[in-house]
């Protein structure tokens, strides 16, 4: 068979892909996923009386816990499959990422298993977000010292 033979029968099986209804998809759960983490957010402000500079993290961490609860019982892989990027692409994405290589090899054992393979899929995120703060950081402390930006 001929390439251009294969890539003609390729089409007529191949569904066509709905790019628009995807996006659409994935902005409207990413929306919602960031519309949760504001209302976690203001419950922190509320209850908690962070401030808005110190409300970040703990609700950072939250909907990073949030997203391995999902995972353990095994609802945020049918929030990925609808979504795709719109349930990766936020925080959460990332607390799937550590907690699905934590379940996929928990099998192995605690320290070989879980402890080995738990930061597969994030370290790269976590080892190049190190590595960009630091150039920024960086890059500010540079700008500062010669008085292009104040502190």
């Amino acid at each position: 068979m001929e390439p251009k033979e294969y890539q003609d029968l390729e089409k007529q099986v191949t569904p066509p892909i709905p790019y628009l209804k995807n996006a659409l998809k994935a902005f409207f759960v990413g929306g919602i996923i960031c519309t949760i983490g504001h209302a976690v957010t203001y419950f922190y402000i509320i209850f908690f009386d962070f401030t808005e500079k110190t409300v970040g993290n703990p609700t950072v961490s939250t909907m990073i816990f949030f997203s391995m609860l999902l995972t353990g019982f095994g609802l945020y892989k049918k929030l990925g499959q609808y979504a795709a990027a719109g349930s990766a692409v936020p925080v959460t994405g990332f607390g799937n990422a550590v907690i699905s290589a934590a379940i996929e090899h928990r099998t192995e054992g605690v320290v070989l298993g879980i402890g080995g393979n738990i930061f597969k899929l994030a370290g790269t995120v976590i080892l190049f977000g190190v590595a960009s703060a630091f150039f920024v950081a960086l890059i500010k402390l540079i700008l500062v010292s010669i008085g292009v930006v104040q502190w």
